[in-house]
């Protein structure tokens, strides 16, 4: 796993993400952020929990019930939206 904490999000409040959209590299949205998975003992977040858009197809991605799981080093930039690299997204 990456340990390196990109610049941007240095800066960046959990609470400014809630309920931003998430989208690939290419400009495809694939739904909207509902949680972070955080590894307690080193505070490193793991994990996007997204509610996918009902038109995105979540094949190839981990998935548990209606929520979408991206690993935290697809994510490539934040700021209106989170983007994410659609080749690092998938399992």
């Amino acid at each position: 796993m990456n340990t390196v904490t990109p610049f941007f999000m240095s800066r960046v409040l959990a609470r400014s993400l809630s309920k931003k959209k998430i989208v690939t590299n290419e400009g495809k949205v694939i739904g909207t952020l509902k949680n972070l998975v955080v590894d307690f003992e080193t505070g490193q977040v793991v994990d996007l929990v997204i509610y996918p858009e009902d038109s995105f197809d979540t094949s190839g991605y981990r998935t548990e019930g209606d929520r979408l799981y991206i690993p935290f080093e697809a994510v490539k930039d934040i700021k209106d939206y989170i983007v994410v690299d659609r080749y690092l997204s998938r399992k």
